[in-house]
This record gives structure tokens, sequence and C-alpha cells, in this order.
């Protein structure tokens, strides 16, 4: 498949993902605020925050749907509705923790396939000097779209009635896809599914012998950059004094500002800096500004410091993330859906886990417990990584700049 010969904006086809944004930012701090508002405890918060999440990374065994029988736009639209129902009935019903958690969880599952779909059918279309491009974009798109969802949904829910709300709310999430109208989209592979999970495994067998892309993978798979306290933070917000209405302008307006800095950053970092050294040292700076809160008064003014500078850092990883992503995948590859799947899983696989550490460590001391567990594992992996990977690309014989993914035939 040739790319067409006219695209759309770069910018435009990179915020197709805020529908996975605005899931993030109802998941991660809407939907907290509401469990805290009926006072359900910090950690226990957490720890459904954090089941909520995990189909971030198991989302892969569902991967290789993404590439047959159905166009990518098609999938995407599919599991975008299926994610706007999801938060919709939250909205309307969030009394029961347990049904809360199931259904979130369902729907967290539809916006990652959503985001494995949109993400292959972007990725597919564009050229290679794009990649960066692209990648700032999509985070772009997650970071502001969470962070506008805050600021909506807190509003909606406090004002209106549940059923209301719901509407609202739900109907917000499917706003992006009419996006979707000016990318064209690559018709349907009309192969047999079981083709292509077999192709799918035998991709990934393949991706795991070129030793470069481990090193994006180690990069992913350990919380080097994971800035999971973003996560945690909604949920905390009478530790600092913070009303609802503080934690909702704070974390709304807060990450679409960090969220906006932080994934801009990246565009002329990379022009000094490879991506990969570039992703340890972004964790290992926001492993730092950690540490640095432990010094602060818990009052409303640091909590709006805290939230927003996590966004800021992970706003910047994510867009590195998504750079490294977008290179390795390259275009016109035929499974692109389902890689830029497995390589999401990859990255969200600490965010969920350190989230649930991040709530142990609530459990131990407050707030700060969860500060100093974050960032104490953070700039550990990131010093480790950093002292291992170089000695082991030398003794490989590994260029810097990284290899292409050799892409499957037919």
């Amino acid at each position: 498949m040739n790319p067409p010969r006219r695209l759309p904006p770069i910018w435009l086809m990179g915020l197709t993902n805020s529908l996975f944004g605005l899931m993030g930012g109802f998941a991660v701090v809407t939907l907290p605020e509401m469990l805290a508002a009926q006072g359900i405890p910090g950690g226990h918060i957490a720890a459904i925050t954090a089941a909520i999440l995990s189909p971030s990374f198991w989302v892969l065994v569902l991967a290789p749907m993404l590439d047959v029988r159905l166009s990518r736009r098609s999938y995407a639209l599919l599991f975008g509705f299926l994610a706007a129902a999801a938060v919709g009935f939250t909205v309307f019903d969030h009394r029961r923790p347990a049904l809360v958690e199931a259904v979130m969880i369902a729907g967290y599952l539809a916006a990652n396939l959503f985001q494995g779909a949109a993400g292959g059918w972007m990725g597919s279309l564009i050229h290679k000097e794009q990649d960066s491009r692209l990648g700032v974009w999509f985070a772009v798109a997650n970071t502001g779209a969470a962070g506008l969802m805050m600021l909506f949904a807190g509003a909606a829910v406090r004002r209106f009635s549940p059923a209301v709300a719901g509407l609202l709310v739900g109907g917000a999430m499917l706003a992006p896809m009419l996006l979707f109208l000016a990318i064209p989209a690559p018709g349907p592979d009309r192969r047999l599914a079981r083709e292509s999970f077999g192709r799918f495994w035998a991709e990934v067998a393949s991706l795991l012998k070129q030793r470069e892309v481990l090193v994006a993978l180690a990069l992913f798979l350990l919380p080097s950059a994971s800035f999971s306290l973003t996560n945690v933070l909604g949920g905390v917000g009478r530790d600092y004094s913070a009303s609802q209405r503080t934690v909702s302008l704070f974390a709304g307006a807060g990450t679409v500002l960090a969220g906006l800095a932080g994934s801009f950053l990246l565009q002329p970092l990379a022009k000094r800096f490879p991506l990969r050294p570039l992703y340890l040292g972004i964790g290992f700076a926001g492993g730092l500004f950690t540490l640095t809160q432990l010094a602060l008064p818990r009052a409303p003014w640091s909590f709006g410091l805290a939230i927003t500078g996590e966004n800021l850092f992970q706003a910047l990883a994510f867009a590195t993330g998504n750079a490294i992503s977008f290179e390795v995948i390259g275009p016109e590859n035929p499974l692109a859906a389902t890689l830029f799947t497995l390589f999401m899983a990859a990255a969200n696989l600490p965010i969920v886990c350190m989230a649930y550490i991040d709530g142990r460590g609530y459990d131990l001391d407050g707030v700060m417990g969860s500060f100093l567990t974050d960032a104490v594992i953070s700039i550990a992996v990131c010093l480790f990584l950093s002292w291992g990977l170089p000695r082991w690309r030398r003794g490989c014989g590994i260029h810097a700049h990284g290899v292409a993914l050799e892409k499957s035939a037919g």
C-alpha cells in the first residue's frame, strides 16, 4: 500500500488520540474524586484505579484483531463508542465500587483498543521523517484531552443530575471521532483472524531479535519514566486540604498546560539528544522533581505544583515513547496496529504497577510515602539502565541511533 497523496495535517491526525486522553482523565482524576466523596480510603481508590488501568498492558492479547476483517477506522469507531458508553454509565451510577471497577475495566480495554487501531492507522500513513511530530501530537491529544475531561467532567458531576451528567460526559467522549471524516482509511484486510494472530506472534519473535528494539522495550517495561503519581494524586486532595473543586481545577488546568508544554518540549530536545537516552534523562529529572515535593508543606498550592509537574514530565515521556514506537514500526507496516498496541502495552505496564505500589506507599506513610516510593524506584531504575545499557550495546556492537524493524512480507 502506498501512502495516500493527500493527508490532513499531522496535528489533526495526532488529535485522534484525544478519546484515549479523555478516558484517562476521567479514570485517574474524576472517578477517584467521585469515589473519595463517598468516603472510600485513598489506598482503596489507588487499587481500584490500578485495576481499571490494567488493560493497558494485557490488551496486547487482543491486538491482532485490529489488522484483519474490518478497517482500522471501523475498529476505532466500535471501541470508541464502547469506551464512551462505559464512562457515561459510570457517571450515572457510581455508588457500587465493585460495579464501577468492572464497567471501567471493560471501558478502559475498549479505549486501549481504540488507541491501538488509531495509532496503527495514523502510523501506517506517515513518512518516517514525520515520526517525532506525530508522536508529539499523540501526546498532546492524550494529556490535553485528559485535562479538559478533568475540568469538564468534574463540573458536570457537581452541577447536573447523574443522568444528565452521564449523557454529557459520555457524549464528549465521542467528539474526537469526528476527525475521522478528514483522514483516508486503508481498506480492511480480509485474511482470517487466526492468520493475523500467528503472524503477529511471529513478528514479535522477529522484533525481539533486534537488540536495539530490546533496548527500547527495556526502557518501556521498567519504571524509568512512568510518573504514576498522576494516577494517584487525584484521590488524595484531602491530604493537601484541597476541596473537590480545587482538585478538579488544578488537575484539569495543570494537566492541559503541563501536557502541552511537556509534549512540545520533545521537538527541540530530540534535535540535540538521541531518543532513547533522552527517555532515561526525563525519568531521572522527573524523579528528582518528585523528591523535592517531600520538603513542601501540604497545602492546595503544593498540590497544584505536584500534579502539574508530574504531568509535565509524563507528557514529555509519552511524546518520546510515541516517537520511539513510530520510529520502530515505520510506514506501510501490515501489522502496524498490533505492533503499536504492543509498544503501548509495554509502556503502560510500569504505569499500572507503579500506581499500585504508590498506593501501598500511601498506606505506609500517606502521600509522602507515595512520593518517596515513586521517586526512589524511578531514579534507581534510570541509574541502572544508564549504567547497563551502554555496556550491553557496546558488547553487542550496536549503533547508537537504532535499527529499523524488518517488515513482514505480503
